[in-house]
């Protein structure tokens, strides 16, 4: 009760906007409900779709199943490749096994692919700022192995060292902080001068778009709650950038997670949600802080997204 009496102090919400799901990702789920509807279940998905947990929950209660490799896919089922992207490797394996694939790679990774592919063709080595073991960069490095080095650090960035000095390079995960990238681009650029990089930004308009927003609403704010889960890279960029910033911020999955002593003394609360987390999770949580007494709900908004992704050929509607 203490703890709850403590928290009451919250006087005013205030919303980040742009917040919760992209582009990429409404396509990513909607592929895997288009192909439940005109297949039926199981249809097989290769990782996570997007990486948040009621997401798939909902998903798997619809009947797709979730596998790592394909190995776990039985021959003939239909099997999604994820928002993520897969390594050419993956596309061989599905296609030797005569598997029928539904492709729901995010059109702004498919640039990345690409780009990854051009600069590998010309002989340079290509360096991708991005994290280890995240299925985009591993997707991504999967496009000229031998050819692309992670870099994933300005230490990292310090000590690469690559064949030609004259002929780099580099990529950028989609998903990162814009600041975080800033600081290892300078590096590199130092120490390659002739470095060169993609026509137009890689981190993706919805990341840099939620960041901007939550930078401002963190600025106004006493604690700020991040929806999304812990294996979301760019709800985990939401939360650093806020901390960065001097703000306390929180990466919950949703309301049942937020732990009433970070609210202690708190009169505003800062709230937004990673670009794979649902609206719904949202509503739920300011709800639930009206409850303890915030009836001021405000939204703050930088920029109004109207990006719209078409879906893959193998499900589009005629």
């Amino acid at each position: 009760m203490s703890e709850w009496a403590a928290a009451t102090t919250a006087r005013q919400v205030v919303l980040a906007a742009p917040r919760s799901f992209c582009a990429g990702v409404e396509r990513a789920i909607s592929v895997v409900e288009q192909a439940l509807d005109r297949h039926g279940p199981p249809v097989y998905v290769r990782k996570q779709i997007v990486h948040n947990l009621h997401v798939i929950a909902d998903l798997q209660r619809r009947g797709a199943v979730f596998v790592d490799e394909l190995t776990e896919v039985p021959d003939g089922a239909t099997t999604v490749f994820s928002a993520h992207g897969v390594a050419p490797a993956v596309r061989q394996t599905a296609a030797d096994r005569g598997l029928p694939v539904i492709d729901a790679t995010c059109p702004l990774v498919t640039k990345v692919h690409s780009e990854a592919r051009r600069f590998a063709g010309r002989g340079n080595t290509v360096l991708l700022i991005g994290h280890a073991g995240h299925e985009e960069t591993e997707g991504t490095l999967g496009e000229a192995p031998g050819r692309i080095a992670l870099v994933e650090s300005v230490g990292d960035a310090e000590r690469i060292e690559v064949a030609d000095p004259d002929r780099v390079s580099y990529l950028v995960q989609t998903t990162l902080a814009v600041d975080e990238v800033a600081g290892v681009l300078d590096v590199l650029r130092r120490r390659f001068p002739a470095l060169t990089g993609p026509g137009s930004d890689d981190i993706c308009y919805a990341t840099t778009n939620r960041q901007a927003a939550l930078r401002e609403v963190a600025a106004v704010a006493d604690v700020v709650l991040v929806l999304g889960s812990a294996n979301s890279s760019n709800s985990r960029r939401l939360v650093e950038v806020t901390e960065r910033g001097g703000t306390p911020a929180y990466l919950v999955d949703d309301v049942e997670q937020v732990d009433l002593r970070w609210l202690a003394g708190v009169r505003t609360i800062g709230v937004t949600a990673g670009a794979s987390a649902p609206p719904w999770l949202v509503d739920q949580t300011v709800a639930a802080l009206a409850g303890l007494g915030a009836g001021a709900v405000r939204e703050h908004t930088t920029r109004t997204e109207d990006v719209h992704f078409t879906l893959p050929k193998e499900i589009r509607t005629p």
